[in-house]
């Protein structure tokens, strides 16, 4: 731990750890190595146990969690200071800036304060952003100092109604975000029949490609089958956007329901001196559904 002459805020003394970490000549071998890419997964990772310590209402977890997710902020925003980019300080003054401009019935003027929040004021902050950006693409692509780079320039499209929906989101929640974006344009379903309707094309196009002739199952990912179940889940995400349903807070509801109820058919088991290798599908089948009746009745 770096005890600092002079006492400074936690935040500024994580700054200063994460520094240590990644010096040259004196840091930790594993952290000097490492690059916004494979500092990644672990980002998400940390997104991912703050949410599970929400759901498990644990909030002295919360708080570790929030810490480590946390240190993914500042070793991003050190590596990025490294490379002349930018730093921390920056981080903090883009979203607070951010947060200041999309709020104007807080921070703005008397008048703006007066006004409230105005229908749909965020989406048009949002709008108004997405223009300047737009207009800065466009500043880029025309300028004579890019030159060299007018074939990159060229390859990329122009700022899109999907735009900045992060790679790096889960696959179910970045579907989610699309359909969003499309939506605000007009590109959606008008109800939720028609979304069912295309669900079930879907399933029988996946039943399709199993029951091709010839078909023979193999270990390896098959690419015919993983385009058409792709299709299948990208509906289904659909069918949890019309009913304001988060995908993967129901999938986490899933696997916790799944993981009690397996326990159960544990503990069963053991009563009666049997493991699950050794029970039968029957056996395992009926204290499932025992631990299903339970649940229902509580």
């Amino acid at each position: 731990m770096i005890e600092p002459t002079n006492p400074i805020s936690p935040l500024a003394q994580l700054i200063e750890i994460m520094a240590a970490l990644r010096h040259p000549e004196t840091g930790c071998s594993w952290d000097k190595e490492q690059t916004f890419k494979t500092i990644a997964p672990y980002t998400i990772e940390e997104a991912y146990e703050v949410a599970d310590a929400i759901e498990r209402a644990d909030l002295a977890d919360l708080k570790d969690e929030l810490g480590d997710l946390l240190l993914q902020v500042v070793y991003h925003s050190r590596i990025a200071e490294e490379q002349g980019a930018f730093d921390f300080d920056d981080v903090a003054a883009s979203i607070s800036d951010k947060m200041i401009r999309r709020h104007p019935h807080v921070f703005g003027s008397a008048d703006e304060r007066a006004a409230g929040a105005a229908p749909d004021f965020w989406a048009r902050i949002k709008a108004d952003e997405k223009v300047a950006k737009q207009a800065e693409w466009a500043r880029m692509a025309s300028a004579s100092a890019l030159a060299t780079r007018t074939a990159d320039v060229n390859a990329s499209p122009p700022p899109s109604v999907i735009d900045n929906v992060p790679l790096a989101l889960p696959a179910l929640v970045r579907a989610i975000k699309l359909q969003d974006k499309a939506a605000k344009v007009g590109f959606d379903w008008p109800s939720l029949q028609p979304v069912f309707d295309k669900m079930r094309e879907e399933m029988a196009e996946l039943e399709a490609e199993l029951g091709k002739p010839g078909r023979i199952p193999s270990s390896e990912p098959d690419a015919a089958l993983q385009d058409e179940f792709g299709d299948l889940l990208f509906v289904m995400a659909n069918v949890a956007r019309h009913l304001k349903i988060d995908p993967e807070d129901a999938l986490r509801r899933a696997n916790q329901k799944f993981t009690r109820r397996f326990h159960h058919i544990e503990r069963r088991l053991a009563e009666q001196g049997k493991s699950p290798e050794a029970a039968t599908l029957d056996d395992m089948e009926t204290f499932w559904n025992e631990a299903k009746a339970k649940e229902k009745q509580s």
